[in-house]
């Protein structure tokens, strides 16, 4: 098993050799326009293009669900459908669903061991969404870590 790797830096700029691929998280109503996405957005066009899309073909666009998207010759963005609206619900609940990241997340696994690949993010969950990183640490452990793919994760500043 390997550990997740904790870094101050960029995300959408991750250092490691090999194929890399820059997972976050996204709503399921088609937004995009706050957060991490930002960052994605100002150095790639297809991330958000494909998305928005994805979003309205309305073919598995689901919680739960991923579109990987190459951006460079080494380097994809994983898409990935784990946060239910944009709002915290009528309970007060935050958006984030964390089944769904996982479920997400396992797909990115798939890959990730076709390509050889590193996996990088910022605290996926954590911002917009409203998630708490102690609930989301042990997904990405059992998801990434414990199936041997290197895991790094970047604070930005």
């Amino acid at each position: 098993m390997k550990n997740i790797i904790y870094k101050n830096g960029d995300a959408t700029n991750p250092v490691a050799a090999g194929n890399k691929i820059i997972v976050h998280v996204c709503n399921d109503v088609g937004g995009w326009g706050k957060g991490f996405v930002m960052a994605i957005s100002s150095k790639w066009s297809m991330p958000e293009k494909e998305y928005r899309a994805w979003y309205r073909s309305k073919t598995g666009f689901a919680l739960g669900q991923a579109q990987i998207v190459q951006v460079e010759e080494d380097t994809w963005v994983a898409n990935m459908i784990g946060q239910r609206n944009i709002n915290k619900d009528e309970n007060g609940d935050p958006p984030v669903r964390y089944d769904a990241i996982g479920l997400a997340l396992q797909k990115v696994e798939v890959f990730a061991t076709e390509k050889n690949a590193s996996v990088h993010m910022p605290r996926i969950g954590c911002g917009l969404a409203g998630g708490k990183w102690e609930m989301m640490e042990p997904i990405i452990i059992k998801t990434l870590s414990e199936k041997d793919i290197e895991v790094t994760v970047y604070d930005f500043g």
